[in-house]
């Protein structure tokens, strides 16, 4: 028996901690989507700069 699929328009999104833009859940998440913050690499890694105040403008 297949399962069924979700479509890419329903799956959950949430809001970068970093640059505020939505991205979409994927399957390597989907045991810890709760605990992802960030979009990708780059904004995990400068996550510092914009947490401490020294960000761009």
């Amino acid at each position: 028996m297949k399962k069924k699929r979700i479509e890419k328009a329903n799956l959950p999104t949430k809001p970068c901690a970093v640059c505020q833009r939505p991205f979409t859940w994927r399957k390597k998440w989907s045991k810890v989507w709760d605990e992802v913050l960030y979009c990708s690499d780059a904004c995990r890694r400068g996550r510092r700069s914009v947490q401490s105040g020294n960000g761009k403008a």
